[in-house]
């Protein structure tokens, strides 16, 4: 046995919630993805996708994507540099930027390669990445890759960020990293207080609309356009494989910055282009989006219909202000033992543990699409009423 295999063959931390019958993770989905898909056989209703705006399933958006194929293929054989760039990856690029307010936008092959990369080619050795102690894993590791200086603050924690900036020279390059809408919680980056520091401490801000875009804004542009500060903020970053029912992410913002990314982010140069599919699948959703404020609407009628009765009911919710509603239970075993239950009880969530969170707050993951129906939702509600109850974790 090699070095490696010798590391790792005592991991056996799955298989001990494998034995107990509380494994959450891989279970095969066998139909389109929607508010009640099937699941190993077993008849759900789906309270853990990120497909806010119920598109995944759209017959205008399977149709886009099935002519995409017709006319360019399965895929692109080489990178957006070299032979990858199709016309409708440009036509996407000038879509997105004009839907987020910016001058220029680049498409990359996953969201997490859009912070992975981005970053790390911004930033130099002179330079500090400033993040909140809550950003999303992609953000992490694309700080983690850069040679800037690396900093943080506590979340959402504004006295704490402004500690941080105190200390920076006024003249370096210092760029304020931060999810819009934190994918846990639920809750809203602080953006106007950043913002304001951003101005104080001359500052950059690059702000994450993974779970912005689609929800939050005008036309659903994210939580930038909801505060009225997207001229303040520098680059937006978003994801197809939420509001936009396809895979894939991008970068927007000034069209000098855009272009010195186009030809240095090693995860946009060094990657393989999107593929047609995913590429008209996106641009198909934000036409729909951008068409159909009604179904943002949808969102926001249950969503807040979720939240109220949720604290009705006793469960501990936090601070979210999004359609992602975390119900609070406080400990590893627990979380995995209330999303079995909730699974057998035909309710798909989603556990949160370390890394994901502190094991103090682990918890389940409810969110919420523009088609889930109230009734839905109080059925989702009640399963979980009496299991929560059951484990004593709400009275």
């Amino acid at each position: 046995m090699g070095q490696l295999q010798e590391r790792y063959k005592s991991y056996r931390e799955p298989q001990k919630f494998m034995a107990a019958g509380v494994y959450p993770y891989f279970r095969e989905i066998t139909s389109k993805q929607g508010t009640e898909v099937e699941m190993d056989g077993h008849h759900v209703l789906m309270f853990g996708s990120n497909a806010y705006t119920g598109l995944t399933g759209d017959p205008r958006i399977i149709e886009a994507a099935k002519r995409a194929l017709d006319k360019y293929g399965t895929g692109c054989a080489g990178s957006r540099f070299l032979n990858g760039t199709l016309d409708i990856h440009v036509q996407l690029e000038k879509e997105l930027a004009e839907y987020v307010g910016k001058d220029a936008a680049l498409c990359l092959s996953t969201g997490f390669s859009v912070n992975q990369g981005v970053i790390p080619a911004l930033l130099s050795k002179d330079d500090f990445v400033i993040c909140d102690d809550r950003d999303h894993a992609s953000i992490v590791d694309g700080r983690r890759l850069a040679f800037a200086k690396q900093l943080h603050y506590k979340h959402n924690d504004m006295a704490d960020l402004e500690r941080v900036l105190q200390k920076l020279p006024h003249e370096a390059i210092k760029l304020i990293v931060v999810d819009g809408v934190f994918s846990m919680e639920g809750d809203l980056a602080n953006l106007p207080a950043i913002v304001e520091l951003k101005k104080k401490y001359n500052c950059s801000v690059m702000v994450d609309e993974a779970h912005g875009i689609g929800v939050f804004g005008r036309q659903g542009c994210g939580v930038c356009d909801h505060f009225g500060l997207t001229k303040d903020v520098d680059l937006i970053m978003g994801t197809f494989s939420k509001s936009l029912a396809s895979i894939g992410g991008f970068i927007a913002g000034d069209s000098d910055t855009i272009n010195w990314l186009r030809h240095t982010c090693r995860t946009y140069i060094f990657s393989a282009s999107n593929t047609p599919a995913a590429t008209a699948a996106a641009m198909e959703a934000l036409h729909i989006i951008k068409s159909e404020p009604e179904r943002i609407e949808a969102l926001w009628r249950v969503t807040n219909y979720a939240l109220k009765r949720f604290r009705e009911e006793g469960f501990e919710i936090g601070d979210t202000e999004s359609p992602i509603i975390p119900l609070y239970v406080h400990d590893v075993e627990k979380t995995f033992l209330v999303t079995a239950l909730a699974y057998n009880a035909g309710v798909f969530i989603n556990p949160v543990i370390p890394p994901a969170c502190a094991p103090q707050d682990t918890l389940v993951r409810f969110a919420l699409m523009a088609t889930h129906t109230e009734e839905q939702v109080e059925r989702g509600v009640m399963a979980l009423k009496k299991i929560f109850v059951e484990q004593g974790i709400i009275k």
